[in-house]
């Protein structure tokens, strides 16, 4: 099987663990994308060069948190169950300020850091991505959501691809990217705009403005988010994040794009919905 086939084979079948997760319910949902999150986190460390389980335990943390908050497994009056997440987490946090003051490390401020990017690039979107599912005007979970914000992030990957693999000649940031064109960029942002239309049609959950808005924003920070994840791999002088998704690489190749844009569409629902 050459690499092209196994890129349509392992993507079908990424697309299909996406749409049944979301089918079969929160339960499945949150473990497939918790399972995900930690491999996408270790490819990260990995890249960045930081050996430290700080990022699995914040991300465990955050995640569950997440999970509780959406599921109300703490109620309490006033807030007062998300006044208990920020304080654990806060904790967490201070913790690890505290683990590098006192080691023997003289780049503790390199190693806070890269603990941080972790948290602020791949831990932060996890733990958002699986309250968006809530973001409608019910606050319950709703499938359609999360699957047309996953058809409009496909719509754009393939498009963008397609066109820029046909009709690219203008480099878009080559010294990142090379195989990256402003034809690619367009053509995905055009069509993940026509996508936004017949989503609106079938995912009534949000109305058509929110579906137009979030293809933008899936556009734009979609490439966003490949382009930073290539300058990282650029940096560590690697071509893909792992071998774990043959015709893929790894997690962190496949998810780049939803990881970046989550945080502005999650920012986008919450004050519109």
């Amino acid at each position: 099987m050459n690499n092209f086939a196994k890129r349509i084979v392992f993507g079908l079948i990424y697309v299909a663990l996406v749409v049944s997760s979301s089918i079969l319910g929160p339960a499945y949902f949150y473990a497939l994308f918790f399972v995900f999150m930690i491999f996408c986190v270790y490819e990260f460390i990995k890249i960045i060069q930081l050996k430290s389980v700080y990022p699995y335990i914040l991300a465990v943390t955050a995640f569950s948190l997440a999970v509780i908050s959406n599921n109300n497994l703490i109620v309490f009056k006033d807030n007062f169950s998300e006044k208990i997440i920020i304080s654990i987490f806060t904790l967490l946090l201070f913790f690890t300020f505290i683990t590098a003051l006192v080691s023997s490390r003289k780049i503790a401020i390199q190693y806070i850091g890269r603990i941080f990017l972790s948290l602020i690039y791949i831990i932060v979107p996890f733990s958002l991505l699986i309250k968006i599912p809530y973001l409608n005007y019910e606050g319950t979970f709703d499938i359609s959501i999360i699957l047309g914000i996953f058809i409009l992030i496909w719509c754009n990957d393939v498009f963008a691809f397609l066109i820029g693999k046909n009709f690219g000649k203008h480099k878009l940031i080559e010294r990142v990217s090379p195989n990256k064109t402003i034809e690619g960029f367009l053509g995905g942002f055009i069509f993940t705009f026509i996508g936004g239309y017949f989503v609106s049609k079938y995912c009534m959950s949000l109305n058509p403005i929110h579906w137009f808005t979030i293809a933008i924003i899936v556009s734009v920070f979609g490439v966003l988010g490949d382009l930073i994840e290539s300058m990282f791999k650029r940096q560590a002088k690697l071509k893909d994040s792992s071998n774990f998704i043959p015709g893929h690489g790894g997690f962190l190749d496949r998810l780049d794009s939803i990881i970046f844009a989550t945080p502005f569409i999650y920012i986008y629902l919450f004050l519109t919905t």
